[in-house]
């Protein structure tokens, strides 16, 4: 399995699925690992595509220091591993806060960067929580009652087998990350680098509590050129987990609709 070290010597681990010409890199938000888009590329057609799953710092097989938790720390990661895996041009899917990861990267490099699909994406604002909710999660590392408890919270439609896979993949990841990244996502900050994107892109909205469709139209969708969003009745904060069979009809359309790679 490829690592690259990225601007702060964190060696950042990923996964390589398919030999292209196509290049998506699939970014996972806070409190699992890349391993949460297993399902997806399962039920993917991977002909003509080239993914790149990579694991944040703090998760799966990368190192996990004691800082370097902020959105712009985890989008240099996101890159060096873009860089490593000799993506030129690429898409990015993010989820949740690897949205916000995917926002930045794509008004960081306009030009590489050819589409940009956001599943339930936190805004580049960021998204406050009311107190209780924040004690919450932020307390939540290597706990795997309150992390059930968020996974219910979160989710409609998960299996048993699911949240299993779900919780045996979050209870690894390190408490600097779940601490760090917390706050970095909560707190955002960086929605005036939205204008800079140019890519093609689809902004995916379920019946999420946290973030749902008419929410993310205004503070996602509305500042993006070039955007729009699909709605998916049903799942709650995980499509790709909750409904992976139409996200990835969802994602396969979009990429046909990019054109040729």
């Amino acid at each position: 399995m490829p690592t690259v070290a990225s601007s702060d010597q964190t060696p950042i681990h990923y996964r390589v699925i398919g030999d292209g010409p196509r290049n998506v890199l699939l970014v996972h938000g806070w409190m699992v690992s890349g391993a949460v888009f297993d399902g997806l590329v399962e039920l993917l057609d991977t002909t003509g595509l080239r993914l790149v799953i990579p694991d944040l710092r703090g998760s799966g097989g990368s190192g996990a220091p004691a800082g370097g938790y902020t959105l712009e720390q985890h989008a240099r990661d996101v890159l060096a591993v873009a860089d490593h895996a000799g993506f030129k041009r690429f898409t990015v899917v993010g989820h949740s806060m690897g949205g916000q990861l995917a926002q930045w990267v794509a008004a960081q490099e306009p030009a590489r960067v050819e589409g940009l699909m956001l599943l339930n994406t936190v805004p580049a604002s960021g998204l406050p929580l009311p107190p209780d909710a924040a004690g919450l999660f932020r307390t939540s590392a290597n706990d795997s009652g309150k992390q059930k408890i968020i996974l219910g919270l979160a989710c409609k439609q998960l299996s048993e087998t699911a949240l299993e896979r779900l919780l045996k993949d979050a209870v690894t990841v390190a408490k600097a990350s779940i601490e760090g990244s917390f706050d970095a996502w909560t707190g955002g900050g960086f929605a005036e680098k939205l204008g800079a994107i140019t890519a093609p892109t689809l902004v995916v909205a379920t019946d999420d509590a946290f973030l749902p469709p008419a929410f993310l139209r205004e503070v996602v969708v509305r500042p993006i050129q070039n955007a729009r969003l699909a709605y998916l009745p049903g799942p709650g904060h995980y499509p790709h987990v909750e409904r992976p069979a139409e996200t990835a009809a969802l994602l396969t359309s979009f990429l046909a609709g990019l054109g040729r790679a």
